[in-house]
């Protein structure tokens, strides 16, 4: 997909124009779920084997998919995208459609749960190795190939500890040893890093949270090129993950304010990250545009910005004095609401070693570096002084 729009604040809210046929400014809802047939029955039994047709029935698209698509290609500098209904839908139409039976995948340790939880547990079932890492480690990526490596699935940021990996490496890698290379872009949005520009194949993300914006959707999206999108859309439609009609139109919504957003969440999160940093109840703060993260000089060379996301520890001589703290000060912030999901306009704020019971063991939880006084946090766009104002009044009392 291409798109005339050279600077990305116009892409986003002209991009795939050519896609909305009607006259209205703001696209229609296509709420619809199947659409006439072309009087020729030759084009008509073209139409339905078709991939992504957008006026055929609903599971296969809509014209406001279509045009999100445009907008997300060119974006992340892509031949191709296509939508689902969120951010897995995404992640387990990409992956499903690339390996088979007996086929090997290198990922990382340091994951989103969900996908943690396909790789570690639901893939195995069906046959498919998966070999985890230390993303961290270049050599180790290199050295868990196999010759029956069919992709590589990384995440940087990676959620929740902000561990980016070296994208330039395995994008060289993937391509050295013919292999498919996946990357989950949802933390730093195609605005902040575009994956592909390394020689990654395919990007994922979770449309529900930055992109839409306004935590009032859920979606993903893959993009990547022509054939393994086709791939993709192939499986989404098996899999029934489509994106439903009124979510699209809210995604192309959020889209339109993405640049404006991301502007003020990056600046947002550089300066709490800081004052968290000086708080003397906090042990460390994960974010990778501080000069004290291990990773910083790899953040400047592959990112513009790191969003609103971050993650710090509480101090604490037990896991259980950690634990508390954490929880404590949950509790005690005004304006940081405790609730699951990120990248929306307002800040976020949730305890992992509690959110994500379901996915890990506590054996597990902690091997993968989920600390018991973690806590990760999606900064919004409000005032910063006021959300720093808050976390004050919240860590002062203890």
């Amino acid at each position: 997909m291409t798109s005339n729009h050279e600077r990305v604040e116009t892409r986003l809210i002209h991009g795939g124009d050519e896609f909305n046929k009607t006259k209205a400014v703001a696209p229609p809802i296509w709420q619809t779920s199947t659409y006439k047939a072309p009087e020729s029955p030759e084009d008509f039994s073209a139409l339905a084997a078709s991939i992504n047709p957008s006026e055929f029935y609903a599971r296969h698209g809509n014209p406001t998919n279509k045009q999100i698509e445009d907008i997300l290609a060119t974006l992340e500098g892509t031949e191709s995208a296509v939508l689902t209904s969120s951010g897995m839908g995404a992640i387990s139409a990409v992956v499903l459609s690339q390996v088979k039976a007996g086929e090997h995948i290198v990922a990382q340790s340091s994951l989103y749960a969900a996908t943690m939880t396909l790789l570690r547990d639901v893939l195995p079932k069906w046959n498919i190795e998966v070999s985890f890492v230390d993303q961290t480690n270049n050599g180790e990526f290199e050295a868990a190939v196999k010759p029956n490596t069919k992709l590589i699935y990384v995440e940087t940021p990676s959620n929740p500890l902000m561990r980016l990996t070296d994208l330039a490496f395995i994008g060289k890698l993937g391509r050295a040893r013919n292999i498919i290379t996946v990357c989950d872009n949802t933390f730093a949005t195609p605005l902040n890093q575009r994956p592909c520009d390394f020689g990654i194949d395919a990007v994922v993300h979770s449309a529900t949270k930055y992109l839409g914006g306004h935590s009032d959707l859920a979606a993903g999206a893959i993009c990547a090129s022509k054939q393994i999108i086709d791939d993709s859309w192939k499986m989404m439609i098996l899999l029934g993950s489509s994106l439903a009609s009124f979510d699209a139109w809210l995604l192309l919504r959020g889209l339109r304010t993405l640049s404006l957003r991301m502007k003020q969440h990056n600046d947002n999160a550089l300066r709490l990250a800081k004052f968290l940093e000086s708080c003397p109840t906090i042990e460390r703060v994960h974010f990778p545009f501080l000069e004290s993260h291990p990773q910083h000089a790899l953040a400047n060379a592959q990112m513009s910005g790191c969003s609103g996301m971050m993650s710090f520890e509480m101090k604490g001589k037990t896991d259980a004095e950690r634990f508390e703290r954490a929880q404590r000060l949950i509790k005690r912030l005004k304006l940081a609401a405790n609730a699951v999901s990120l990248g929306g306009v307002e800040t976020l704020v949730v305890h992992p070693a509690s959110m994500w019971r379901y996915h890990y063991t506590d054996e597990q939880r902690k091997a993968a570096g989920i600390e018991s006084g973690l806590i990760r946090l999606s900064v919004g766009i409000e005032h910063i002084e006021d959300l720093i104002a808050d976390f004050e009044q919240a860590l002062s009392e203890g």
